[in-house]
């Protein structure tokens, strides 16, 4: 999806993107999963590092994005372009599918069905039907909705267990609905971290980024440069004392979360468009503009990649993967060499997005 706003303004849009999927492809590639820097890693549970940020930004920048489209159409429904819509949720969701599923070795009755693309997919579609059926005060109002009734829900379920990981009721939703086989398994239970009902809140993360994209374009920087500080520090602090009584948790994906990170979306924003619209160091972000335009080809192509490291074997360290690692890991210390392994992983992803951009290749879903 590409971000371009009024002749060209806020080119710090485009390169926030970039830096967006450059930070997801930071995090999920370490050398070792077992020698992680603390910023690196997410929260166990409760809380909020900056690793667990990466996503929820996607999200608001996929909202951004969807402004820009839908205001072609002057974000009126129509047939042609609720097909299009499906289209692309279709196209996302059969995506994050066959990544779960590759290289294919596993029955089907154990297949993940959710992922980040899942969520994506599910969240780009639910957002689409919302603004393009609501005007400002709907889509506020549903949004408020959202947060409010999901905290009720989990509160009313689980009572004094309503955030634990054995009783929310996220999980159990998720048990009813798919089945343990069908669910991650990253924390030693059945539990899906892109649960489908978790995906209800993360839908305002996308509505968030579309209305703040309204408004960038419809007010002059300096006001739109305080509207966003402003409104950034007050989402921190409204997220922080939620976070009393829903804990900030990017698992569950409490309502709390969604408000703390909308927080430091809008601050981060901010500072980009000082940066890179107002300062005019255009040449400084072109390199995050690059990275931002084939995001979800360079997502994909970023898990498939590190997919196929574990399908050669080399040596007596078992794989590809691991033997890049250990080879790194002989000249520093294992947390240096499990940066070091992702820190060229972004560069060798970023030289396929110059590749691309140079060749005028835009690979949209």
């Amino acid at each position: 999806m590409s971000i371009v706003s009024d002749q060209q303004r806020y080119q710090a849009l485009d390169a926030l993107r970039g830096l967006t999927i450059a930070l997801m492809i930071l995090v999920n590639t370490p050398g070792s999963w077992s020698d992680i820097y603390a910023p690196f890693q997410h929260a166990d549970w409760h809380g909020c590092t900056p690793t667990d940020l990466v996503f929820p930004f996607f999200l608001f920048i996929v909202g951004a994005a969807m402004f820009f489209s839908f205001r072609k159409s002057e974000f009126s429904w129509s047939n042609a372009l609720g097909l299009r819509i499906m289209r692309r949720f279709v196209v996302i969701f059969s995506l994050g599918l066959l990544l779960n599923a590759f290289p294919f070795n596993e029955p089907l009755e154990q297949l993940r069905v959710l992922g980040v693309l899942q969520r994506i997919a599910l969240a780009y579609l639910l957002a689409a039907v919302v603004v393009l059926n609501f005007r400002r005060p709907g889509i506020i109002a549903i949004s408020l909705i959202i947060l409010l009734g999901y905290w009720l829900m989990l509160w009313l379920y689980g009572a004094d267990q309503a955030y634990s990981l054995e009783a929310n009721l996220v999980r159990q939703f998720d048990l009813h609905i798919l089945g343990a086989d069908h669910l991650w398994r990253g924390k030693s239970l059945a539990f899906d971290p892109e649960g489908l009902l978790s995906t209800l809140p993360a839908l305002v993360n996308v509505l968030i980024g579309f209305e703040i994209a309204r408004m960038i374009t419809q007010q002059p920087t300096s006001r739109v440069l305080k509207n966003l500080c402003v409104t950034g520090g007050i989402a921190l602090v409204v997220g922080l004392l939620w976070n009393l009584v829903m804990p900030i948790n990017k698992s569950l994906w409490t309502s709390s979360f969604v408000i703390y990170t909308a927080g430091y979306f809008a601050l981060v924003l901010a500072l980009f468009i000082w940066f890179v619209d107002v300062r005019g160091h255009h040449t400084l972000a072109k390199p995050l503009i690059i990275y931002g335009s084939n995001p979800l080809f360079i997502y994909v192509l970023s898990i498939l990649w590190v997919k196929v490291y574990y399908l050669v074997p080399l040596g007596a360290s078992g794989n590809l993967y691991q033997s890049f690692f250990v080879m790194l890991n002989q000249s520093m210390d294992a947390r240096n060499a499990s940066l070091l392994f992702a820190i060229i992983h972004v560069i060798l992803f970023w030289f396929i997005s110059v590749l691309l951009f140079k060749r005028n290749v835009f690979i949209k879903v």
